[in-house]
């Protein structure tokens, strides 16, 4: 008896002084909780052969051959972004296997996007609108100035040829959201052309511009904190 009542008396101090660790031990296990990234919808290689092509408006995985192959990590929910423009384009991470290091951007004009390596075999995506028939470019440039909220002042041959067709342009329109360069410009070399925002971003993922690669502002100013004066961009 006295045995059993020292047993006892153990047992509930060891309850005392260790209360939580006791009941942590035969507890049920805690509640899983899956972040967006994992539950948003998954997407396979194994139907696929490298170097298919499956369309940009397909939610698949993607094989380009300009710049690189990839394959999304992640990917928007299904639905257009207030009705703005194809999810498929709002940015992505993606697996990148090409030869650019890390820091380069890099346009495909092809399929509407743009690169920014960021190392390890990963890629930022984000969808661009490109230069429309007639006006489309390649080459590479390194970015020499960076602006917010930018003027534009539309080149003379721009004036010029709008006229033409009708519709007069403003020699100057001052930085704000009513500018077609959007929130943030990044200039290329010593050209006209920019990578900038827009205030059309129903816009992105189609050849609309006179060369320029536009973005919708909250990406633009996402890649704008993220490059610097003297970065690398290939356009394709």
């Amino acid at each position: 008896m006295k045995k059993t009542l020292v047993l006892l008396a153990t047992a509930a101090l060891v309850g005392l002084a260790f209360p939580a660790s006791a009941r942590d031990r035969y507890a049920g296990p805690p509640p899983v909780l899956l972040s967006p990234d994992i539950a948003a919808s998954r997407l396979t290689q194994l139907s696929r052969k490298p170097g298919d092509h499956v369309s940009r408006h397909s939610a698949q995985v993607i094989w380009i051959k300009r710049p690189a192959r990839v394959a999304v990590i992640s990917a928007p929910e299904n639905g257009h972004d207030r009705g703005e423009m194809n999810p498929i384009y709002l940015p992505q991470q993606v697996v990148y296997d090409g030869g650019e290091p890390a820091g380069t951007i890099i346009i495909d004009t092809r399929e509407n996007f743009l690169y920014l390596v960021e190392g390890n075999g990963r890629a930022r995506r984000y969808g661009v609108g490109t230069g429309k028939p007639g006006f489309e470019w390649a080459g590479a440039h390194t970015v020499t100035r960076k602006a917010e909220w930018p003027d534009w002042r539309p080149p003379s041959e721009m004036i010029a040829r709008e006229r033409a067709r009708g519709r007069v342009l403003p020699a100057h329109v001052p930085g704000g959201p009513d500018n077609p360069l959007g929130a943030r410009a990044l200039y290329l070399g010593s050209t006209l052309y920019r990578i900038h925002g827009t205030n059309q971003p129903w816009t992105i993922g189609s050849a609309v511009s006179s060369g320029c690669i536009r973005m919708r502002n909250e990406d633009v100013v996402e890649l704008y904190l993220r490059v610097r004066v003297g970065t690398r961009v290939v356009v394709r």
